[in-house]
């Protein structure tokens, strides 16, 4: 589900970093930790919720294109027929994929967001 980075992006750059010798004191090295840390436990959620948002957003999608496909293919095709005027903007079941499919990727690029609970709960 992780569009940009990719997960392969987020794990390469994670090598990259420890493949650095570690410099005791450096205060840049410091926060490039501490955002190492945070990429690791972005491709944990990743790993652990990503097929089945994903699975969830491709039977949405399914619904609102009236076609089978991946991820990729059907979300294309959603864009292009935004882009071509083919869907109203103000769709209800397009809304709905939306909503879902921005608060999966806050849960898992964000798990902490403040508003996610109440994005949740609504």
């Amino acid at each position: 589900m992780i569009s940009h980075p990719t997960a392969a992006e987020l794990s390469e750059a994670i090598a990259a970093f420890e493949a650095e010798p570690a410099i005791p004191g450096d205060a840049r090295q410091a926060f490039l930790a501490r955002v190492t840390d945070n990429a690791r436990a972005t491709l944990a959620r990743e790993a652990e919720h990503g097929a089945r948002l994903e699975a969830e957003a491709v039977e949405r999608l399914t619904k609102l294109m009236g076609e089978t496909g991946d991820y990729a293919a059907l979300n294309a095709k959603l864009c292009d027929a935004l882009h071509e005027g083919a869907i109203n903007p103000l769709n209800p079941i397009l809304l709905a994929h939306l909503r879902a499919t921005a608060i999966g990727q806050i849960a898992i690029d964000q798990p902490t967001y403040g508003g996610l609970a109440a994005l949740l709960d609504g």
